[in-house]
């Protein structure tokens, strides 16, 4: 691969007959690594992004998604609160399958970077919500995946039963996962419209001055089916600060009978991404991607220890979550695969650099008012000298194992991980109200002023990560 902007852009009009390109350009968030991308820009204004795959799977993958985007009619679209990429076309670029659709502006978050609180949480709970609320017609009617959950439960069952045959699953979790199949609690749930698989990196953001981030656009189509609304949850392991306020916030924006196994199972979803990792290793006999995923199995294990998963026990205090045994994998363990593939997005090693810039500048002017801003979620990542930090943030880079290398097990789970269903009463306080609730000196007013504070400085950030990636 590494074919060239311009060639891409070239490729536009075979797809577009009659475009006019007039310009083009990398495309900055270009996934995986298994596509050439560009963005093309047309004489009327548009731009256009295009994505060629040479290997099978990612040919696949384009497939798919064409056929989800052409699935999204008018009248589906105008039920969604945010846009999602318009179909243009398809053509070939040497042996490679290509695809154009429209590119949608704004920027991407990193899943452990997403704030808490009002703004980019909120919004990304209710973007979910209104796919899970999307008709089933929209999919049956293109022929797409359809699920139920025994066949959900069905297909967890082999694979779950696949990664014990490799002789490399601890004990523990093989009886964990098959006690949780077991669970006819966990299984009582109603099908609905799911995008397959939601990472951080499928939200497009633009920054609202006054609500702060809001979810946009949409993108990452190809896994569209009906399957388990846990499937578009898992991710959320990877985001500790956001996950409680997505998960209020799909709860009350989701329009059906409560699932109170809904948690658990994306718990369990989450867990099973390594199962996967092994059983694509031991697939393709590849010996380092075996004892890679058999490692972090090791360590995952080892962390769930007292850990249960039940309707019971997720409904305890103090349960953490599965994913929370990442911190004794080891940094080496994997690598970290970027999941974005829409939009242009920010550069990260810029963003940190525009960060630290904008935080001396703040101590200089008031010493007082750094002090009061809680540390950025990103300056850990600068931070080699704390091994907490190190292996927080490598613990998010871990989720993304299902890109390029869990390919080849990717249509056996499409359909069945996430979180949700957490009620209003147990939603934990933001950490500005459990600090003065734990005091009992700070006032209501002393309590909403830092919470408006810490919006601003959120909203802030935000628009200093939008700002870094304009061209």
């Amino acid at each position: 691969m590494g074919r060239s902007p311009f060639t891409l852009a070239a490729a536009v009009t075979a797809a577009l007959p009659g475009a006019e390109v007039t310009g083009a350009r990398p495309l900055s968030a270009d996934g995986d690594g298994r596509f050439d991308s560009a963005v093309a820009s047309l004489a009327d204004g548009r731009e256009l992004a295009i994505r060629v795959a040479d290997d099978e799977e990612a040919a696949r993958e384009l497939a798919a998604e064409a056929l989800a985007l052409r699935a999204l009619t008018d009248g589906a679209r105008a039920m969604l609160p945010f846009q999602a990429p318009e179909y243009i076309g398809e053509t070939s670029v040497g042996a490679g399958r290509a695809l154009v659709t429209e590119l949608l502006p704004g920027f991407q978050i990193d899943a452990s970077l997403v704030p808490a609180g009002r703004g980019a949480a909120e919004s990304m709970g209710a973007a979910i919500a209104a796919v899970h609320g999307m008709p089933t017609s929209v999919v049956r009617g293109a022929g797409l995946v359809t699920r139920s959950a025994d066949e959900t439960r069905d297909e967890l069952s082999r694979l779950i039963d696949s990664a014990a045959a490799t002789g490399r699953v601890p004990a523990r979790l093989t009886v964990r996962w098959r006690d949780a199949v077991a669970d006819d609690d966990l299984w009582r749930f109603e099908s609905t419209v799911v995008l397959g698989g939601v990472q951080a990196t499928s939200f497009v953001f633009t920054d609202h001055p006054e609500r702060g981030p809001e979810v946009t656009g949409l993108v990452g189509w190809h896994g569209l089916s009906v399957g388990d609304p846990a499937v578009d949850l898992s991710w959320l392991s990877a985001a500790p600060d956001a996950a409680p306020d997505v998960h209020a916030t799909y709860a009350r924006a989701v329009d059906r009978a409560p699932d109170p196994g809904l948690e658990v199972r994306a718990r369990l979803l989450a867990e099973l991404e390594f199962a996967r990792w092994l059983v694509h290793g031991d697939a393709i006999r590849r010996p380092d991607i075996v004892d890679d995923a058999a490692a972090l199995l090791e360590s995952l294990a080892e962390g769930l220890r007292t850990d249960d998963l039940s309707i019971i026990a997720a409904r305890s205090e103090g349960v953490d979550s599965a994913l929370d045994a990442l911190d004794r994998v080891p940094a080496t363990a994997a690598t970290h695969v970027d999941t974005s593939m829409q939009t242009d997005a920010y550069n990260p090693n810029e963003l940190w650099a525009a960060a630290a810039d904008s935080d001396d500048a703040r101590d200089d002017d008031d010493d007082a008012d750094a002090d009061a801003e809680p540390t950025p979620p990103w300056a850990a990542r600068e931070e080699a000298s704390d091994p907490e930090s190190a292996d927080a943030a490598h613990r998010a880079e871990m989720l993304n194992l299902e890109t390029e290398d869990l390919s080849g097990v990717a249509s056996m789970f499409a359909g069945t991980n996430g979180v949700a269903g957490v009620r209003e009463d147990s939603h934990p306080l933001a950490p500005q109200r459990r600090e003065a609730d734990a005091s009992g000196d700070a006032s209501a007013e002393e309590s909403a002023d830092d919470s408006e504070e810490a919006q601003r400085a959120a909203r802030a950030a935000l628009q200093r990560w939008k700002s870094s990636s304009s061209e």
